[in-house]
């Protein structure tokens, strides 16, 4: 394996070209970037209505949910990519500040479905007065077939991102076995590495 080899970031095929990863990688810059200013962005908006941003990703989530697939916690939960208990008590906030209502699920009584009161539907109007412009700036180069390829691919990345993240995990952990049983094994005091050599000469 060559140096440029050990440095490369990705291994598949379709990642790579003639100079190795570069391209992979300022895509990933690229994409840091433009996820920076959305994040500032929803944190704008959020603040323009007194709301923490993952309350105002719920009260959007939840003003997109339609009558033929009414959103409750978990499903709200799964769009977010957020946990269904963290989404539970930001939820409880919203209704406690009459921008949510519970109803019974129309099809399991034991489920309930999440709806916008009044209040909700007014904080969100005035909303969106500043969301349209920003929206625009941030999106409107693309051509609307663009558009639709871009919101493809990012629901395939999105979906793929929590197995990235637990793939990230076990390769930590065993990296970082490999490299302290290494550690290990370069400290052993000479008379005990001599010892071990000697008896596998003898088996």
């Amino acid at each position: 394996m060559t140096v440029t080899d050990a440095l490369s970031t990705a291994s598949k095929p379709e990642l790579l070209d003639k100079e190795g990863d570069r391209t992979l990688r300022g895509l990933l810059y690229d994409y840091f970037a433009f996820g920076r200013s959305l994040e500032a962005a929803r944190e704008t908006f959020a603040g323009f209505v007194g709301l923490s941003p993952t309350q105002y990703l719920i009260l959007i989530a939840i003003k997109n949910s339609t009558a033929e697939e009414p959103m409750g916690v978990n499903r709200v939960a799964e769009r977010l990519y957020l946990s269904g208990a963290f989404v539970t008590n930001e939820i409880n906030k919203l209704v406690s500040d009459g921008l949510l209502e519970k109803s019974p699920h129309p099809e399991d009584g034991r489920r309930v479905q999440l709806t916008l009161t009044q209040h909700g539907v007014s904080l969100l109007i005035r909303l969106a007065a500043l969301q349209r412009p920003v929206n625009d700036a941030l999106f409107g180069m693309l051509t609307r077939e663009e558009f639709k390829l871009l919101s493809q691919l990012l629901s395939r990345l999105a979906s793929n991102a929590d197995s990235a993240l637990k793939l990230a995990e076990h390769v930590r952990a065993t990296l970082k076995f490999q490299e302290d049983q290494q550690a290990s094994a370069a400290n052993l005091p000479e008379s005990r590495k001599k010892r071990r050599t000697t008896l596998r000469n003898t088996r």
